[in-house]
């Protein structure tokens, strides 16, 4: 089948609510707490199986996520944590941290075609830190989005020093810290989305998109 032939699919999609969409977004909320369940080393795989799938700039892939499944493994990062996020971290089954890899173009003779791409952000600096930061940001919100689609509970968290987890966890790997998410399966007092509390406020389409 060629793209032709595949257009109207597109025109049938936005006439109406997209599958998925509910888990991912009108249902989808923060959670308040986490069930004690775990979530085994399998699901994390199944998980960046998918985030690894989301389009990133030239294939570029800088995103690196470490992932604490142990109490003790979390407490290393508790005296990066501001106050408010102590106990949302320690209580989540899995705390992520989302990183990205300043060296992501070392990666690239493998990952892209174009055989001049690796050289090209090695010699600038600035190009290759803020590639990999707004890359590693997006593959960080896949990580979101995959979780809940997996029927995981999803808590991001951008409480904490960034330095004093880059020290207890990633200088073997020179990895930067982005932002935390706590995962966990929904606790099972989490009330049903039609009887969850209203969400905060939202801007509507005319205060926060332009059509020019």
């Amino acid at each position: 089948m060629d793209d032709q032939t595949s257009l109207p699919v597109t025109d049938h999609l936005v006439s109406g609510p997209v599958p998925g969409a509910e888990a991912l977004f009108t249902q989808a909320r923060t959670p308040r707490a986490f069930s004690p369940r775990a979530v085994g080393e399998d699901v994390l795989r199944h998980l960046y199986d998918l985030v690894k799938l989301g389009p990133t700039s030239g294939n570029c892939s800088p995103g690196r996520f470490v992932f604490l499944t142990t109490q003790d493994a979390k407490e290393r990062l508790r005296p990066a944590l501001s106050p408010g996020n102590v106990a949302r971290a320690m209580d989540a089954p899995v705390l992520a941290v989302v990183c990205h890899d300043p060296l992501f173009f070392e990666a690239l003779p493998r990952l892209g075609s174009d055989e001049g791409l690796r050289d090209w952000f090695a010699a600038d600096v600035g190009l290759s830190e803020e590639t990999a930061f707004r890359n590693g940001t997006l593959e960080g919100g896949y990580l979101i989005l995959a979780a809940r689609m997996l029927g995981l509970a999803a808590m991001p968290m951008s409480g904490f020093d960034s330095f004093m987890v880059e020290d207890a966890l990633l200088t073997a790997s020179g990895w930067r810290a982005n932002f935390l998410i706590g995962l966990g399966y929904p606790a099972e007092n989490e009330p049903h989305p039609d009887h969850a509390e209203p969400r905060a406020p939202r801007l509507d389409f005319g205060e926060a998109c332009l059509c020019l």
